[in-house]
């Protein structure tokens, strides 16, 4: 049995990857802003065989909650095998010159300090252990910019760096990490982004096929599995109808 630990595991990506670690039998602890939905996905994994689960609940951007929190797991809870560093968001789909500031503040406090903050307790766990695998969930907006994206698009340049950085510093104490960047991927993203437009959100997904989040989730796993000599460092992943961040084939 595996800890694994997976921020924004409360809806999308991050409790899908939490629900297919727990099929196998593994020890989650999930995390999230939202109580009420933590503690739905915690009796959906109880009810897997040989599966154990913790949640925590806080907000990835405050610091002294993340470290209280990590703090608060019993010793057996700490050894974490995996952190799947998944709580990230878009806010907004402006111009620079019309950007809102609190749109970009919140983007950069969950994408880039967020994970910042949860690595920097978590990694030097892995350390003392000298074994772990740090898992980022990146965007294909960390490989390129499209239009109106440039804030979320340069906190997910951040991750895909700061994904590159992790890997040198971990190297020696034999630590895998990863980036996955997922393209599109119907989600809570777009109504995120749209501060909660659905009619708006729902047209992102429209004339195509997108990933799933169980897709991400099949990924994430594929590649924590692999023998301990092998790791995939950055994986680019997106539907077949995606060729680019803004090239699509959709149909009407």
């Amino acid at each position: 049995m595996r800890t694994i630990l997976i921020t924004g595991a409360t809806s999308g990506i991050g409790r899908a990857i939490a629900i297919k670690f727990a099929e196998q039998g593994n020890r989650i602890v999930i995390t999230g802003r939202r109580q009420n939905r933590l503690d739905e996905l915690e009796k959906q994994i109880l009810g897997f065989e040989k599966s154990e689960v913790k949640s925590l609940c806080f907000d990835v951007r405050h610091k002294e909650a993340v470290y209280e929190a990590i703090d608060s797991l019993p010793a057996e809870w700490k050894q974490i095998d995996i952190l799947i560093n998944n709580a990230g968001l878009a806010s907004g789909l402006n111009s620079i010159q019309e950007g809102d500031i609190d749109d970009w503040e919140k983007m950069i406090d969950t994408n880039v300090k967020g994970l910042l903050y949860v690595t920097r307790k978590i990694a030097p766990l892995m350390i003392d252990r000298q074994k772990g695998h740090i898992i980022n969930i990146g965007s294909i907006a960390g490989k390129e910019v499209y239009p109106n994206g440039n804030v979320y698009c340069a906190t997910k340049h951040a991750v895909d760096a700061l994904s590159k950085a992790m890997r040198i510093d971990m190297l020696q104490h034999g630590i895998k990490v990863t980036q996955i960047a997922p393209g599109a991927a119907e989600t809570e993203f777009s109504k995120v982004r749209f501060h909660g437009d659905e009619e708006r959100a729902s047209k992102v997904y429209q004339g195509y096929q997108p990933l799933m989040a169980e897709d991400i989730a099949d990924t994430a796993f594929f590649i924590a599995n692999l023998p301990p000599h092998v790791n995939i460092n950055d994986l680019l992943i997106v539907p077949t109808s995606q060729a680019s961040a803004y090239c699509w084939n959709k149909k009407e």
